[in-house]
């Protein structure tokens, strides 16, 4: 098995939108978005795995010395072997590597966030700085691409917090603020029950709101002249928002069940603002 074919079972595995958004980049780029999106998964794996914090960390560890040889020319496991060349075509670098590391190792400190200046600094970690990675692999012009990039990787995080918050309760992580569960009167442990209390649905109302400012603050942000070649960021964020309606259209219930959007519907989701990015550029014909 080659890297890049480690890399795309390993995407195909997880069962992610984010496949959808791909499916419109030319092959260097796929590859590479394919690759990056592997690398997030292998670390994310460390932590999610429940292993022992001490175990835990010296993966952890392993992945930034792996990090040092993929920099220094000797890459060993697929997914960095796979990175090789992205990181050089797309000046992708060694501290944004580290960075999605460090965000891992966050989940190794924290089972709870105090206050959204933590998880803010959590989310950048882990989404933000991705955002910024993914934006280099599309390709942009304008500085303020990056700013959009950031802030939509910073929407992604605060959607799956949402969509995930029961699941993430029941291995004992809490991701919603502590003093905004204080805020709206909910205790930790109702997180991992199966009732939507009032207090409930209005805290995570609040939730989704701060996740809307950022998609709103995201797509503020982006420049016209970059809207094409960032166009699977683009489809990522309709299938992202929609996710988010439905989450509201259900009444926030997602302490009972989870709520999914089909392969075929995030498929017409891709294909419909793949067609509108088409028409929006200068010089397409109008159908």
């Amino acid at each position: 098995m080659t890297p890049d074919e480690y890399c795309r079972q390993k995407a195909a595995r997880s069962g992610s939108s984010f496949y959808y958004s791909f499916l419109f980049l030319d092959e260097a780029r796929r590859k590479a978005i394919t690759a990056l999106y592997a690398f997030c998964r292998e670390v994310d794996d460390v932590v999610d795995r429940n292993l022992e914090p001490a175990v835990a960390k010296h993966k952890l560890s392993w992945w930034r010395e792996e990090l040092s040889r993929l920099f220094d020319g000797a890459p060993q496991h697929p997914v960095t072997r796979a990175l090789a060349e992205p990181v050089r075509r797309f000046s992708i670098s060694q501290a944004q590597l580290e960075e999605v590391v460090a965000g891992m190792e966050m989940d190794l400190e924290y089972d709870a966030y105090p206050s959204f200046t933590e998880l803010s600094l959590y989310c950048h970690r882990v989404a933000g700085v991705v955002g910024l990675m993914a934006a280099s692999i599309f390709g942009h012009t304008a500085s303020e691409t990056e700013r959009y990039a950031e802030d939509l990787g910073m929407a992604f995080q605060l959607t799956n917090i949402l969509r995930d918050v029961r699941e993430d309760a029941e291995r004992g992580r809490i991701y919603i603020p502590l003093d905004e569960l204080n805020r709206f009167g909910v205790a930790p442990e109702e997180l991992r029950h199966g009732r939507t209390s009032d207090s409930i649905k209005t805290l995570f109302a609040f939730q989704a709101e701060r996740a809307r400012n950022y998609y709103a603050r995201a797509l503020g942000h982006l420049p016209a002249i970059d809207r094409p070649a960032q166009r699977s960021g683009l489809i990522m964020a309709e299938i992202y928002r929609t996710l988010l309606d439905e989450i509201e259209r259900d009444g926030y219930r997602v302490l009972e069940h989870r709520i999914r959007l089909t392969p075929l519907r995030k498929l017409w989701i891709a294909w419909r603002v793949a067609r509108r990015e088409r028409r929006l550029q200068p010089g397409a014909a109008v159908a």
